[in-house]
C-alpha cells in the first residue's frame, strides 16, 4: 500500500510557487496580517500557521494556538511539510513543525463557500502543498488544504502518554486533533479571505477520506462543516481500542532505539524522523475513548454522526493498492469488499436525514486506457481538482476527453459546495441515494446512473462484514 502510494503522490497536485513580479494581496486574519500574491488569477496564501509547533514538550499533546505575530508575516512560501520519507517535490521540505495551511481564494472574495481539502497518504505521508486549488478559487470557492501529523507523530498511543495524561484529555489522534484545529481555525479565520464560515465542505481522498468519515463521529467536529466529500474511504471503519494501540506503541518505541522503561521524557526527544521510519504501514484513527469514544463503523451504524449532506465513492481498480499480494478475481473481490461495499454501507446509513450521493470512478485517462485494469486508488483526484496537475510530473488530463471528464467531476465538487446538491454542469441529473432504489453515478467514457451497481457483490461483502462483527 504504501509504495503504492508513494507513487501516486507523482499524480496529485501541487501548486507553484506564484509569479516572479507577483502581485500581493493581504488578509488580516486574528493573529496578525499575512501578505499572500496573485498567482494565476487567484489569491493566494502559502505557510498560514494554523497552531504552535507540536515539538518538545507539544510532541503528543493536543495542538496549541498559534503565536500572535507584530507587523505583517510573509504567506507567499509553503510552510513545512510534516515529517515523512515520502519525496514530495521541491515545493515541499518536512520538519516536525509542520501545522500550517494555505489558501487559494477567489479576488475580492465575499462570503464565497469554503472547501477545506484532507489529503491522503495513509496516514503517513502527503502534504498539503501538493494540491492546487487554483481551479476551485476560479470557481467562486475558497480552497484550503491542510497539513496534519503523521506516523508515530500524528497516530500514536503509549502508556507512558496515558499515565502522563489527565483523566479527559485527549490521546492518541493527534492528527484528528491537528485536522479539528484546522477546521476550527478556518471558522474563525476565514472571512478574512472572503470565505463564509457558515458554509465549509470538507473533503478528502484515502487516509483523508478515513479521517473524515471518523471526524463526522466525533462531538468535537459540531459546527466545523455543514457538507461532506468522502473519495475512496477504503474502511469499514475499525479502530484499534487504546490497550492495543498502546502495545503497538511500545514495539515502536523499541525499534525507533528506545528502552522498553524509557520515561516520556526520553520518548520525546527520540529524532522524528526516526520515529517516522520505525512505524510499519497504514495508521488508523485508534478509539481513546475519550476524542474518539467509538470506531466510526460504530458511529454510523448507530446513527451517531453528523448530520450533513455527504458525497462518496470509490474507483474501479481501488485494487491497485494491493496488487502485489493477490490477482485476477481477488482484486475484483477486495475493491467489492474494502471500498465500494462500505462506500454504499454509509450511504445507506445516512440518507435518512440531509441526502447523500453515491459515486463510482471508472474512468482511464486516454493514454493508458489500452492498458490499465481500471482507475486506481488516487486516480480521481487530478479531475476532482480540474485538471491542476503537479509541474514536475507527467500530465495525465491531455485530451480533449480528459479534459472534459475534469471539467465533469470539478463541476459537480464545485456545486455540492455552493448549493449542497452536485448539480453538474453536463450529463443527468445525479439523484441523492435511496437504499430502495440503489442508484449511484459512474463517472465513466460514458458517464450515468446505474441502478443496483454490483449489487449480489456488495450485499455479498456486506453480509460478511456484519458476520465479522
Amino acid at each position: 500500500m504504501r509504495s503504492y502510494l508513494l507513487g501516486a503522490l507523482a499524480l496529485v497536485l501541487a501548486a507553484g510557487h506564484g509569479l516572479a513580479h507577483a502581485e500581493p494581496v493581504t488578509a488580516k486574519p486574528a493573529a496578525g496580517q499575512l501578505a499572500g500574491e496573485m498567482a494565476d488569477g487567484v489569491a493566494v496564501w502559502r505557510g498560514v500557521p494554523y497552531a504552535a509547533a507540536p515539538v518538545g514538550e507539544l510532541r503528543w499533546k493536543p495542538p496549541q494556538p498559534a503565536a500572535i505575530w507584530d507587523g505583517e508575516r510573509a504567506a507567499t512560501e509553503f510552510g513545512a511539510s510534516c515529517t515523512q520519507n515520502a519525496r514530495l517535490g521541491a515545493e515541499a521540505r518536512i520538519s516536525e513543525d509542520c501545522l500550517y495551511l494555505n489558501i487559494y481564494a477567489p479576488p475580492a472574495a465575499r462570503k464565497a463557500p469554503v472547501m477545506v481539502w484532507i489529503h491522503g497518504g495513509s496516514n503517513i505521508n502527503g502534504s498539503g502543498a501538493i494540491y492546487n486549488g487554483t481551479s476551485f478559487a476560479k470557481n467562486g470557492v475558497v480552497l484550503v488544504t491542510v497539513n496534519y501529523r503523521l506516523g508515530a507523530l500524528g497516530f500514536f498511543a503509549h502508556p507512558a502518554l496515558t499515565q502522563a495524561a489527565g483523566p479527559a484529555d485527549p490521546l492518541a489522534n493527534y492528527g484528528l486533533m491537528d485536522q479539528t484545529a484546522a477546521l476550527n481555525w478556518v471558522k474563525a479565520n476565514i472571512s478574512a479571505f472572503g470565505g463564509d464560515p457558515r458554509n465549509v465542505t470538507v473533503f478528502g481522498e484515502s487516509a483523508g477520506a478515513i479521517n473524515i468519515y471518523a471526524l463526522l463521529g466525533l462531538p468535537t467536529s459540531k459546527g466545523l462543516f455543514k457538507k461532506a466529500i468522502i473519495e475512496s474511504n477504503i474502511t469499514w471503519g475499525d479502530s484499534a481500542p487504546l490497550a492495543s494501540a498502546e502495545q503497538d506503541g511500545k514495539a515502536l518505541m523499541v525499534r525507533a532505539g528506545a528502552a522498553e522503561t524509557a520515561t516520556l521524557a526520553e520518548l520525546r526527544a527520540i529524532p522524528a524522523l526516526k520515529l517516522i521510519e520505525a512505524a510499519k504501514g497504514a495508521l488508523f484513527p485508534i478509539v481513546d475513548r475519550r476524542f474518539m469514544k467509538e470506531t466510526s463503523l460504530q458511529a454510523v451504524a448507530n446513527g451517531r454522526v453528523m448530520d450533513v449532506p455527504t458525497i462518496i465513492g470509490t474507483n474501479s481498480y481501488e485494487a491497485s493498492l494491493v496488487q502485489s499480494t493477490m490477482e485476477g478475481q481477488a482484486l475484483t473481490d477486495w475493491t467489492n469488499a474494502q471500498a465500494g461495499a462500505p462506500a454504499r454501507y454509509i450511504a445507506a446509513k445516512t440518507a435518512g436525514g440531509k441526502p447523500s450521493w453515491l459515486y463510482f470512478f471508472s474512468y482511464v485517462d486516454e493514454a493508458r486506457r489500452a492498458s490499465a485494469p481500471g482507475a486506481a486508488h488516487a486516480t480521481e483526484i487530478p479531475y476532482v481538482f480540474g485538471g491542476r496537475t503537479r509541474p514536475d510530473a507527467p500530465a495525465v488530463i491531455v485530451s480533449a476527453e480528459d479534459k472534459a471528464m475534469a471539467a465533469l467531476m470539478h463541476s459537480c465538487w464545485v456545486a455540492f459546495a455552493k448549493t449542497g446538491q452536485p448539480k453538474c454542469a453536463t450529463g443527468p441529473k445525479w439523484p441523492a441515494y435511496k437504499p430502495k432504489l440503489d442508484q449511484l453515478m459512474e463517472f465513466a467514457t460514458e458517464s450515468g446512473v446505474r441502478a443496483g451497481f454490483r449489487k449480489a457483490e456488495l450485499d455479498a461483502a456486506e453480509a460478511a462484514q456484519a458476520g465479522a462483527r
